[in-house]
C-alpha cells in the first residue's frame, strides 16, 4: 500500500479507518498526569497518525482515500481522542467519521466508524447530472410543503460518497432553500444516487424546534456589551464577539446601555433575550463542560431577530453561525427566544462541530434530543428566577391558543400527543421532533429517575417500558455522560443501541466500571425499550 502524509492548515490528514467493535475504556478518568507532563493537542495528533499507519490494511484504508482532522479532546488523565473527516478520491464520505482513541501514554486503544462497509468505487463519474440532481431537489422541498407557493428557490448540489445507506455509492448531497408564502425561510437537502436519480433520503436542514437589559421572557439581566465611543453595542467582547442583530442584519445600538422595556413594544426587548440566551448557553458549556464557544474556538456566534412574518420558529445555521428567531403567530406561538429554545438551536451548533449526528431516522432523533437535553440543562443552569428550571421544552413561548403547555415533555413525551415515549424498530420511521422523545425519556430517567415528583414547582410522572424503577443521578452527572459520549463515542450514523453504548462508555469513563452511574446508565436505557 502505497502510502502519502500531507498537512492541510494545520491538521494531519492520512490514509485513516476503523477498528472492529467500539471498546469500553477500563480506566476511570482521573487526573494522574501533571499540566505540564499531558499530552498537548500537536501530540495527540502525532499520536492519532502514527496509530493510523500503523493500523491501516485494518482500518480498511486505501491510497485513495484522505482524513482531515475535525476535533481533538485530550483528558485530564492524558487519554486522547482524534476525530477524523474522510475523503475518498477528494469527495466527502457520508459516514467516512471515525474516532481514534489513545492512552496517556500514545498507545492505540480503539475507533469507532460511523459506518464499516470498505469504500471502493467503480468510478467517480456521475451518471445524473448536477442539474437533474437540482431539479429533484427543489421538487423535492416543494413536496413537502404541499399547498404552499415557495419562491426563491435554489438547490445547490454537491457530489459526495454516500456510505450511510449500505453499500458504498455515488450521491448527490442537494442543499435546497426558498421561502414560503410568508417570507418564511425553508430549506431541506435531498440526498440521490448519482447513477440512477433514485431518491436515497433527505432531511430538513434548519433543524428548527417547532417549535442591564429587560427582556420578554427572564426579567431585567445583565449584559456585556461594546461601546464604540458613541454609542452601545449589542455585542459580548467577553464571549468571543457574540451579538444580536434586526432581521436586516442591523447590529442592535443604544445611547444609555439600559436594553429593551419587558414588552414587544420595543424591538429590542426580544433582542435581549436572544442575547441573554447566548450568553447563558456559552457559560454553560464554558462552566460544566470547558468548551471555548459552540465550536469551541472561542468565537462567538450571532442572533438574528424579528426574522420573517410571524415567524413560529427558531432555527440554527451552521453556514452563517448564526440563530434565527421569529416573532411567533400570537396565537399559539409568542416571540420565539425563550431561553431552552436558544440554547436548544444553538446546541445543534455544538453537535455540528463533534459528532455530526445526521438529521435523519434515529440520528436525527439523537441530534434533536442532544439539544433538549442541553437546552434544559442550561436554563437549569442559569438559575434566573423568572425561567426557572424545567424538563419542559419551549413552555415560555407557547400560547394558549396551542391546547398544552410546552413543545415537549421529557418526563413523558407522548404528553404532546405525537412524541415516542419507547423504542421500536418503526421510531426511525417518524419526524425527529417525535422520534427524539426515546432519548428525552433515557435523560430524565437518568437525571431525575421514575416516578411522580414535584421539581421547581412542575409536577412530573414518568413511567418505564418494563415497569422498573429508576433512581436518578443528578442533572450533573447526565450533563456530563451525555456530552463526553457526544464529543468523544458518537459518529454521524450513531443510532439508539449506538448511544446506549457510547454513554456506557461515558459512564465508565468517568465513575468507573461497575459504577452507581454506569449501572444506572444501562437501567435507564432498559426502561424506555433500548438494550
Amino acid at each position: 500500500m502505497s502510502w502519502i502524509w500531507q498537512h492541510v492548515r494545520g491538521s494531519r490528514r492520512a490514509t485513516a479507518g476503523l477498528a472492529t467493535t467500539a471498546t469500553l475504556l477500563a480506566g476511570v478518568l482521573t487526573p494522574t498526569a501533571d499540566a505540564a507532563d499531558r499530552p498537548t493537542r500537536t501530540t495527540a495528533l502525532d499520536n492519532a497518525a502514527a496509530a493510523l499507519v500503523d493500523r491501516a490494511a485494518s482500518l480498511g484504508l486505501t491510497s485513495a482515500q484522505d482524513a482531515s482532522v475535525r476535533d481533538v479532546i485530550v483528558d485530564e488523565d492524558g487519554s486522547q481522542h482524534v476525530r477524523y473527516d474522510r475523503t475518498y478520491h477528494h469527495l466527502p464520505v457520508l459516514g467516512g467519521d471515525f474516532i481514534v482513541h489513545m492512552a496517556p501514554d500514545g498507545r492505540y486503544r480503539s475507533a469507532d466508524r460511523a459506518a464499516r462497509a470498505e469504500i471502493s468505487l467503480p468510478s467517480i463519474t456521475p451518471k445524473v447530472p448536477a442539474t437533474e440532481a437540482a431539479d429533484l431537489a427543489v421538487d423535492a422541498l416543494r413536496a413537502a410543503h404541499p399547498g404552499d407557493t415557495l419562491t426563491r428557490v435554489k438547490a445547490k448540489p454537491e457530489l459526495v460518497v454516500d456510505a450511510l445507506h449500505g453499500a458504498p455509492r455515488l450521491a448527490w448531497r442537494s442543499e435546497t432553500t426558498g421561502l414560503d408564502p410568508l417570507g418564511n425561510p425553508v430549506a431541506r437537502a435531498l440526498l440521490t444516487d448519482a447513477r440512477t436519480g433514485a431518491r436515497i433520503d433527505a432531511w430538513d436542514t434548519l433543524q428548527a424546534a417547532t417549535g442591564d437589559g429587560k427582556s420578554l421572557y427572564s426579567g431585567t439581566v445583565s449584559l456585556e456589551t461594546t461601546f464604540t465611543g458613541s454609542a452601545y453595542q449589542l455585542k459580548d467582547p467577553t464571549r468571543g464577539g457574540t451579538h444580536t442583530t434586526d432581521a436586516a442584519l442591523a447590529l442592535f445600538t443604544d445611547d444609555d446601555n439600559d436594553w429593551g422595556s419587558g414588552t414587544t413594544t420595543d424591538r429590542s426587548t426580544v433582542a435581549v433575550d436572544a442575547q441573554y440566551g447566548s450568553d447563558m448557553t456559552w457559560d454553560y458549556y464554558k462552566d460544566v463542560h470547558g468548551r471555548n464557544g459552540i465550536g469551541n474556538d472561542g468565537k462567538g456566534s450571532y442572533n438574528r431577530v424579528h426574522y420573517g412574518n410571524n415567524l413560529s420558529n427558531a432555527f440554527w445555521n451552521d453556514g452563517c453561525f448564526c440563530m434565527t428567531y421569529g416573532d411567533g403567530n400570537g396565537t399559539h406561538f409568542g416571540p420565539m427566544v425563550g431561553l431552552d429554545v436558544a440554547a436548544h438551536e444553538m446546541s445543534h451548533g455544538v453537535t455540528s462541530r463533534t459528532a455530526r449526528l445526521v438529521y435523519s431516522g434515529e440520528s436525527g432523533a439523537l441530534n434533536e434530543a442532544t439539544s433538549d437535553i442541553f437546552g434544559t440543562l442550561v436554563e437549569f443552569h442559569a438559575g434566573n428566577a423568572q425561567d426557572t428550571g424545567d424538563y419542559l421544552i419551549g413552555e415560555k413561548v407557547v400560547r394558549s391558543g396551542l391546547g398544552r403547555d410546552a413543545l415537549r415533555y421529557m418526563d413523558r413525551p407522548s404528553r404532546d400527543g405525537g412524541s415516542a415515549d419507547y423504542w421500536s424498530s418503526s421510531v426511525g420511521n417518524i419526524s425527529v421532533h417525535y422520534s427524539s422523545g426515546v432519548a428525552n425519556h433515557f435523560a430524565y430517567l437518568l437525571a431525575e429517575g421514575s416516578g411522580a415528583k414535584t421539581i421547581n414547582g412542575v409536577t412530573y410522572d414518568s413511567p418505564t417500558y418494563n415497569r422498573s424503577t429508576v433512581t436518578g443521578i443528578g442533572r450533573a452527572k447526565l450533563g456530563a455522560i451525555w456530552y463526553r459520549a457526544l464529543t468523544v463515542y458518537m459518529t454521524s450514523s450513531t443510532n439508539y443501541a449506538g448511544a446506549r453504548v457510547a454513554t456506557l462508555n461515558a459512564a465508565r469513563d468517568l465513575y468507573g466500571a461497575g459504577s452507581t452511574e454506569y449501572d444506572t446508565v444501562a437501567a435507564a436505557w432498559s426502561a424506555v425499550n433500548v438494550s
